[in-house]
């Protein structure tokens, strides 16, 4: 395990495979840690310098007194960047981890060759939404509404295919610290990145599951829309998470952008 200290905080994070490679760096979503992006990852093992890392509150990544601003978590992955001397990387994000990558590329454009956007939009959700999740938790914990969120996180069917991994992924959502989960719900109900997408000029890939409770296809697809140039793929029979559900395709999908527009 790696740690670094960051910005005041302990950031865990994996950082594998040549240093002398293009680097990739992938941030996970609102209460999970970097697993998710395992089966993802050992696509570009080998090949790559494949970076992951445990947002603020989340993972093994200490979790400070809640709220957090989106500063918070963008001044994070550049300041672990610089840490890392990572000058130019491709930026894989997903849900609010595409909010973060997005910010940084739009404070940061000179550390970015590519960005992957994966079920995240220009703006996630509404005030009185975050609000009332935030509210919920800090009065029953993440578990009390885990059923709920673990609907959009997968596709139908997804529970009874795969009963022991969905069990697994409960456990990280409902183990997620309430600091960490309520600080990022903060986050995202602060945020709006609609200046920022509209400026981005380096190579933009926008992915999403079909079935995307979350941030569904329409969402992202307007997000695409602001991005000059950007490219759009939806991953059918996937929910939020396409790296879990679906992480071959997924793979495939960055391995051709990162190809097509030879920043890899």
């Amino acid at each position: 395990m790696q740690f670094a200290r960051i910005n005041g905080i302990s950031l865990h994070f994996a950082d594998e495979g040549p240093r002398e490679a293009p680097a990739i760096v992938f941030a996970n979503s609102l209460g999970t840690d970097f697993r998710i992006w395992d089966d993802v990852a050992a696509a570009f093992a080998g090949r790559m310098r494949v970076i992951r890392y445990d947002k603020r509150g989340h993972g093994l990544s200490d979790a400070p007194p809640a709220p957090y601003a989106m500063a918070d978590h963008v001044g994070d992955l550049e300041a672990l960047l610089a840490h890392l001397q990572v000058t130019r990387a491709i930026l894989v994000g997903v849900s609010v981890g595409g909010m973060i990558v997005t910010g940084l590329a739009a404070a940061r454009p000179d550390l970015v060759r590519g960005l992957v956007l994966c079920d995240t939009a220009h703006k996630i959700g509404t005030a009185e939404m975050w609000n009332a999740r935030i509210a919920a938790i800090e009065e029953g914990g993440v578990a009390s509404i885990s059923g709920a969120i673990l609907q959009r996180w997968f596709a139908p069917g997804y529970p009874e295919a795969e009963p022991a991994a969905f069990s697994a992924y409960r456990n990280m959502l409902e183990r997620t610290p309430v600091d960490g989960y309520c600080g990022t719900c903060a986050a995202l109900r602060d945020a709006d990145h609609t200046d920022f997408a509209a400026g981005l000029s380096m190579p933009v890939l926008l992915l999403v599951g079909s079935h995307d409770g979350s941030t569904p296809p329409d969402l992202v697809r307007s997000t695409h829309e602001l991005i000059p140039g950007s490219r759009f793929e939806i991953i059918e029979g996937a929910g939020h998470l396409p790296c879990i559900e679906k992480p071959g395709e997924t793979a495939q999908l960055i391995a051709q952008f990162i190809k097509e527009n030879a920043i890899g």
